[in-house]
């Protein structure tokens, strides 16, 4: 189980499962530059003044291109990152509005591929009448110079390393394989791992903004998403148009403090798929209270630590597998019965139910490639937080507090946080509050039972912005937007046609 502050919407979208975050990282001063050309420093002048080429992507109805941005914005000479931009036009009735770029998370998620796949198809048909429907991939993910680190056979072994170590060998062993993923990243993608910041990415998203010659940046991020819009937002609070930031972030908090909070979230999430388990004929977690499916989980969970089962093919569920495919169920309530059905064959010893939920948790496709998601969500974690944890020690210091957030998964999501510690590149972020003072309003909306980015984040981060307005849902799962709540919508529709934000507090079940 690699948890570490994965929070994206992305898989879930898919119809798959999905996964965390970071904090702020800087990459030099903000450029001055507005959507109509106004003046630019002499170093930025050829990306703000370049010209895109829009082509046929082969996806009916989307048309690609390719932007250049300056891989270090601090010294713009020093070479290009080439990035995937993809869009489709808005289709009337009504007058177009502008751009509405899209971001569904990760980070590492393709908000191309998203584009694609969901959010031109998936997004209310007012909203795309009256929007250019855009995405880039940010930096070091998918099409856009993407991060690699480890080949798939070489991914498989680092996922079923046991995340939940019982003695000296194996908490090496762990430690290990943090370390080689990471040398891994570093041999591989060395020249742009030190510039895949959320702050870069920012600034990437504010150059694409002039190109496309709008004046003010209109965007819907989701999880890791809400803690890029809300950048872009404190490094261009005058180009922030209509923001919507689901399944919102804290960006005031340490590494060690988002890792805990999301392993009580998950708790939390875990208590309620317990809870409508127990009422469910096929539960397979017994049918009487939370705390006896608890107890027959973890059961469940040493017996594969013991022994893993078979699969019906070369990988068996191994424990850490295990605990992915159930964490990937956490995110959506749909999966619920998926969940169940999974739970109860690996009871049987056909691991294949719960390693197909771990493979879609981790983009691994039916070939044994991986997707580059689980790397590039490590290059930009690390470099935008300081690791949580510097070393086994300080880990084994912090397991009381990680297992009373979560008796289920405390003692694994603990271990994932120490990933980082192995980082070749040093993080540049810090924690700080994010206020983007002189910002239009700005549309913060958080679940209340969502594992990945926890309800309390939503309220501190439309407390910490200038213009911040909560909307709120009462219910389970990860983000809000397009997943069943017509109040919701229609809240955030309003915004995003009229411009409009829903009353600051406003609630929807």
């Amino acid at each position: 189980m690699d948890t570490r502050r994965l929070l994206r919407t992305f898989a879930i979208a898919l119809g798959t499962a999905g996964l965390l975050v970071s904090g702020c990282s800087s990459g030099g001063s903000a450029p001055s530059a507005s959507a109509t050309g106004s003046p630019v420093s002499e170093e930025l002048e050829p990306y703000y003044g370049q010209k895109l080429k829009w082509r046929d992507c082969g996806v009916e109805g989307f048309q690609c291109t390719t932007m250049k941005a300056p891989l270090d914005y601090a010294k713009p000479d020093d070479g290009d990152v080439k990035l995937a931009v993809s869009r489709k036009k808005a289709t009337g009735p009504g007058k177009r509005i502008g751009s509405l770029l899209v971001n569904p998370g990760g980070p590492g998620g393709s908000a191309v591929d998203y584009l694609e796949r969901y959010a031109a198809i998936g997004y209310p048909a007012p909203v795309r009448a009256r929007y250019d429907m855009v995405s880039i991939d940010p930096r070091g993910v998918a099409r856009s110079e993407p991060v690699e680190c480890l080949t798939g056979k070489e991914m498989d072994a680092y996922t079923q390393v046991d995340q939940t170590p019982d003695d000296k060998g194996e908490i090496a062993a762990l430690n290990k394989s943090f370390a080689k993923f990471a040398d891994g990243c570093e041999k591989r993608s060395g020249t742009i791992l030190p510039h895949v910041s959320t702050v870069e990415t920012a600034r990437d998203m504010d150059v694409l903004r002039s190109l496309l010659g709008d004046e003010k940046l209109h965007y819907v991020g989701a999880s890791y998403g809400t803690f890029l819009g809300a950048t872009y937002a404190e490094l261009f609070p005058e180009r922030a148009g209509r923001l919507v930031l689901d399944g919102a972030m804290d960006p005031s908090l340490p590494a060690i403090d988002i890792n805990r909070d999301q392993t009580a979230g998950f708790e939390a999430a875990f208590q309620s798929f317990a809870a409508d388990c127990v009422k469910q004929a096929d539960c397979p977690l017994g049918s009487t209270s939370t705390a006896d499916a608890a107890t027959a989980l973890k059961k469940l969970f040493r017996d594969l630590d013991s022994e893993p089962v078979a699969t019906g093919e070369t990988r068996q569920l191994t424990e850490s597998l295990a605990t992915t495919g159930v964490i990937a169920a956490m995110y959506d309530e749909a999966a619920w019965p998926q969940l169940r059905e999974a739970v109860a064959a690996a009871q049987r010893g056909d691991g294949s139910g719960l390693l197909a939920l771990a493979d879609g948790y981790y983009e691994r496709g039916p070939n044994g490639k991986y997707a580059n998601l689980m790397f590039a969500n490590a290059a930009v974690n690390c470099l935008d937080l300081t690791p949580a944890f510097p070393g086994p020690a300080e880990v084994e210091k912090a397991l009381p507090e990680f297992e009373e957030a979560s008796p289920v998964f405390g003692r694994g999501f603990a271990w994932a946080a120490l990933n980082c510690g192995s980082w070749p590149v040093e993080a540049t972020g810090t924690p700080h509050r994010t206020e983007a003072e002189g910002a239009a309003p700005i549309v913060v909306v958080g679940t209340t039972r969502d594992p990945a980015t926890p309800y309390k984040w939503a309220e501190s981060l439309a407390d910490q912005l200038s213009s911040g307005t909560l909307l709120t849902y009462e219910g389970d799962g990860h983000t809000a937007y397009g997943r069943g709540s017509d109040c919701i919508d229609t809240a955030i529709n309003t915004y995003l046609l009229d411009g409009t934000p829903p009353k600051d507090g406003k609630k929807c079940s």
